[in-house]
């Protein structure tokens, strides 16, 4: 079971301030499951306008937020990093649900296990809690493809 602090999440992960929502990696068991940590502070940029009065994080980006685990997991698995020749697609989303708000202060628990991998894409379930509390889930579909294959060049 493999953690991971934010410098080996940044070695693994392609995104970077604002949209990199992974603090770090509590565990990681390669081709099943990964825990990780996103700590929302008052500083993220939605707040701004989502929503000035009462601040509460966008379930798109809790969503993303499963995503990007699943990317780590994804690439702990295949034992690959973050290259520039590729890039880690979200291609789905299926039974996502919200049932409590995430707001500042919030330690925001991403648990996501791999349901399967068959033809380049990777299809994973996700739950978001804070604090224990169910806050999110979501059915996550993923791909890794060439840059030179979705760009024509």
């Amino acid at each position: 079971m493999n953690s991971m602090n934010i410098h080996a999440v940044l070695k693994h992960l392609p995104h970077r301030y604002p949209f990199l929502l992974i603090d770090r990696v509590l565990s990681c068991e390669p081709g099943k499951q990964i825990v990780a940590l996103k700590n929302v502070t008052i500083n993220e940029p939605f707040f701004e306008g989502h929503f000035p009065r009462y601040p509460v994080m966008p379930g798109v980006m809790i969503v993303e937020a499963l995503a990007q685990a699943s990317a780590l997991l994804s690439f702990k698995t295949m034992e690959a990093q973050v290259d520039e020749e590729s890039v880690y697609y979200f291609v789905g989303i299926d039974k996502a649900r919200f049932k409590k708000p995430v707001t500042p202060g919030d330690a925001l628990r991403l648990e996501v296990s791999l349901r399967r991998y068959l033809r380049g894409i990777w299809k994973f379930w996700g739950v978001a809690t804070v604090e224990g509390v169910l806050v999110a889930e979501a059915e996550l579909m993923c791909t890794v493809r060439a840059l030179k294959d979705i760009s024509g060049r």
